[in-house]
């Protein structure tokens, strides 16, 4: 783009493995975790569902972020981590890419798209539920390199 306005041009950069890992935390309140942990969810499997959300939000990412370009994404791994004391959900999304461009985004969409699927989900227990915290905890590869989350 001449005016520096769009897609960046990617087309010199190296290929290079990439990934990136992103998390999100939903904050359920108590009828939500007990749900949750029991497994008693009118609309099926929460986990379950909410990693295929997890894995369709990565594949969909350019259809959602204007400025994303699409990758050829080679794995997907979606991990689970519940906190009883917090009565709330962790999702970790780990996008593996070989490419000229990152899955920083992907990653991010991921977590996003597997807290909003728990949320959907669970809502018949109360709307009160928190999606909090997606952020980036890890990256490798690109001219950038490696990343890693401090806190």
């Amino acid at each position: 783009m001449q005016d520096g306005r769009g897609m960046v041009d990617v087309s010199g950069k190296d290929v290079t493995v990439r990934t990136a890992t992103a998390q999100g935390r939903i904050v359920l309140g108590p009828e939500g975790f007990a749900a949750l942990k029991a497994g008693r969810c009118p609309k099926g499997d929460v986990p379950a569902t909410a990693k295929v959300a997890a894995i369709n939000a990565v594949k969909m990412t350019p259809a959602l972020i204007p400025m994303c370009h699409p990758v050829l994404v080679e794995a997907v791994d979606v991990e689970f981590v519940t906190d009883e004391a917090g009565k709330s959900a962790s999702v970790n999304v780990t996008v593996r890419s070989s490419g000229k461009t990152g899955v920083e985004m992907e990653a991010l969409a991921g977590a996003a798209g597997a807290c909003l699927t728990i949320y959907d989900m669970l809502k018949y227990t109360g709307r009160d539920m928190v999606i909090t915290e997606i952020k980036l905890t890890e990256k490798t590869g690109g001219k950038s390199g490696d990343y890693k989350r401090r806190d």
